[in-house]
Order: C-alpha cells, then structure tokens, then sequence
C-alpha cells in the first residue's frame, strides 16, 4: 500500500535542535506521537505536530486509509538554506552569524 508524505520546508529552526524531537516520536503511532509531541517543552515540537497533521490530513483526502492505524514510518530534518547576518564584536571586528533552516519530511504509513 502506497505511503502518505508532508513536508515542511523552509521552517526557521536549526536541522540539529529539530532532529532531537523528530527522533522522539519515530516509529510511534499517530495519536501517541502528537500527544508525545503536546508535553514537549521544544520549539520544534508544534512545528513537527503541524506536519503530522498535515500528514493525516493528506491521508484523509487520498482515501483507502484507516487513520487509527497510521504510525510514522519515517521522519527526517534535512539542513534548508543558511542566511548569513553578522554581529558587530570588540575592536571594530564582526562575528557571522549562520541562521539555519531545516525541510522536515513526515511520512505515513498503515500498520497492518
């Protein structure tokens, strides 16, 4: 049976600090994943719960899916684009500053 995906791209957290929730809920069920996702105390944990959503609700619209049995088959943050801004520092001197974007991909599938 074919998977259903949601990605997010371009979300404005670093790859490294939204793959520590991402691996939290792999592999999980649907339900228990966002439940584990509403007591995280993390930026990225309602960012990773609105793909979830977005997933399911894909699911929903494609059809031929029973939404009590999808779980997370995969999840991965893929590094997005880097803004570069620069700091002013002591002496005249400049720090740079990488701002990180990260694409999350959420992919679902049926557990049978």
């Amino acid at each position: 049976m074919p998977e259903v995906r949601a990605v997010g791209r371009y979300i404005r957290i670093a790859p490294r600090k939204a793959r520590l929730v991402a691996d939290l809920v792999r592999g999980k069920d649907v339900e228990e994943a966002l439940a584990i996702l509403q007591v995280t105390n993390k930026k990225a944990a309602p960012i990773i719960a609105k793909i979830i959503k977005s997933a399911v609700a894909n699911a929903i619209d494609k059809g031929g899916f029973d939404i009590d049995n999808l779980y997370i088959k995969r999840i991965f943050v893929d590094e997005g684009p880097r803004l570069k801004r620069f700091q002013p520092s002591y002496g005249g001197r400049v720090n740079l500053r990488l701002k990180r974007y990260s694409h999350i991909t959420v992919i679902l599938d049926e557990r049978l």
